[in-house]
């Protein structure tokens, strides 16, 4: 049996406010020496990064890849939160001293890892303390900082300590299926808006 219009329209809707209902948007980055210490400004270092941020799971996975370190990777970690976003230093979010796993003593690498937020080990003991003292208060500050454009991601390397490339998290230019889903609801709604007007 056909829907009706309305009818479809409706579970167009119903669908696209599931599909909203998981929160997890992806912010990039591209890892250069700006905003390193003065130890890194010789390097050429790059490379890309993706964060898919979940608020409804407290699942995020880190996608790492990186060349033309000037020195070797010591540590790599995401900081939060600075002052002001895309600019400024943060202390340390995640676990210390680096991500576990995190290839270290090269110059180039990959990294792949998803972390459960909602378990205490998966953070930085200082950050949780400054923000609450619990790991749900510990990711309601990361969320708020990521969303704000104030985390960043860096590598330390053996040439700069402090860090030799890093790159501000932002939001993802490409729409989330579940914008998808939004954006064709709305469509619906402005069309059969347009043909109750008799346009």
């Amino acid at each position: 049996m056909r829907l009706p219009t309305p009818a479809l329209l409706a579970a167009t809707l119903a669908l696209g406010a599931a599909a909203a209902s998981a929160h997890t948007v992806t912010y990039v980055g591209t890892l250069s020496n700006l905003g390193e210490p003065a130890t890194a400004a010789g390097s050429l270092g790059t490379g890309s990064v993706s964060v898919a941020f979940d608020d409804d799971t407290f699942m995020m996975t880190v996608n790492v890849s990186f060349s033309g370190l000037s020195g070797t990777s010591t540590a790599s970690h995401i900081h939060c939160c600075t002052s002001a976003a895309g600019t400024g230093s943060a202390g340390v979010a995640t676990p210390l001293p680096t991500f576990p796993g995190f290839p270290l003593g090269v110059t180039s690498g990959s990294y792949s890892q998803t972390f459960d937020l909602a378990q205490a080990s998966n953070w930085n003991p200082a950050f949780i303390t400054a923000n609450g003292g619990t790991a749900s208060g510990a990711f309601a500050a990361f969320a708020t900082g990521l969303a704000g454009g104030k985390a960043y991601l860096n590598i330390h390397s053996s040439i700069s300590g402090g860090g030799e490339v890093r790159t501000f998290l932002v939001p993802s230019a490409v729409p989330e299926p579940e914008t998808y889903a939004l954006m064709l609801a709305g469509l619906g709604l402005l069309v059969l808006r347009r043909r109750s007007l008799g346009h």
